[in-house]
C-alpha cells in the first residue's frame, strides 16, 4: 500500500520523506490556505517546492468547475512537473475532464468520492486514483470503510486499474483497516502516519532493554 501525506506543510512533507515511507502528497485549497499560501503564482510555486521534495505523485487540485476551465487549469498544472496528478472534483464536467486527461496521458485523482457509484464513473472515465472520504462519512454516522470495501469489490470484478486512494483519514486505525480491505493508497496527516509507530509495549520493552544494557555496562 502506498502512503501519501495530506498536507501543504513543507516541513511535514520533508519529515515523512525522511522516514523513507512516503510515496506522494495530496493537497487542496484548504490545506494551502492553512499554510498561508494565497494567490495563483504562490500556489504554483508551492507545488513546485513540493515536487522538489518527493519522488512522485503530487496531487494538485483544480478550482474550476466547468469542463473547459478544468481542462485549461489541469493541463497547466500537469505541465509544471511530471510528478503532478491533477485533482478533479466528482462532478459531471469533472468526469468529462478526467476522460480528456486520460486520453492525453495526464494522471488524475477524482476527489470528493462518497459513493461506490461515483467511484465507478471515475474509473470508467480513466481516473488514475479515486479518493473516497472515510472520515467525513464517519462524521455523519456512516461507515466509510464499507465504501472502501464496496469500491474494491467493483474494481476487482471488472479489472479497473484505477487505484483506491483512501482519504479523510483520522487516525492509525483507519490506515490499518484500509490496508486490510485492500486500499491501494492512503493519504493522511503526519500525526496519523506517525501514530503507527506507537505501542506501549514497544515503549516499555525498549526502556527495559536500555536499562539492562546500562546495568551490564556498569553505568
Amino acid at each position: 500500500m502506498k502512503f501519501f501525506i495530506d498536507t501543504a506543510n513543507l516541513d511535514q512533507i520533508r519529515e515523512a520523506q525522511d522516514m523513507g515511507i512516503l510515496d506522494g502528497v495530496t493537497t487542496n485549497p484548504s490545506l494551502m490556505a492553512k499554510e498561508g499560501i494565497t494567490g495563483d503564482q504562490n500556489v504554483i510555486n508551492h507545488y513546485k517546492a513540493i515536487c522538489d521534495i518527493v519522488d512522485d505523485n503530487v496531487s494538485a487540485e483544480v478550482i474550476a468547475t466547468t469542463f473547459a476551465e478544468i481542462v485549461k487549469e489541469g493541463e497547466a498544472l500537469a505541465a509544471l512537473n511530471p510528478k503532478i496528478v491533477v485533482k478533479v472534483p466528482m462532478i459531471k464536467d469533472g468526469v468529462k475532464a478526467i476522460k480528456h486527461f486520460s486520453s492525453k496521458g495526464i494522471k488524475t485523482n477524482c476527489t470528493l468520492i462518497f459513493s461506490a457509484g461515483q467511484a465507478l464513473l471515475a474509473a470508467k472515465a480513466g481516473a488514475t486514483y479515486v479518493s473516497p472520504f472515510l472520515g467525513r462519512l464517519d462524521d455523519i454516522s456512516s461507515d466509510g470503510l464499507i465504501l472502501i470495501e464496496d469500491i474494491r469489490t467493483i474494481f476487482d470484478n471488472y479489472g479497473y486499474e484505477t487505484q483506491i486512494l483512501a482519504a479523510s483519514i483520522r487516525g492509525p486505525l483507519h490506515i490499518v483497516n484500509c490496508a486490510k480491505l485492500g486500499a491501494d493508497v492512503i493519504t493522511a496527516p503526519l500525526a496519523a502516519i506517525a501514530g503507527l509507530l506507537k505501542h506501549p509495549l514497544t515503549d516499555s520493552g525498549l526502556a527495559t532493554f536500555l536499562a539492562d544494557h546500562a546495568k551490564a555496562a556498569g553505568k
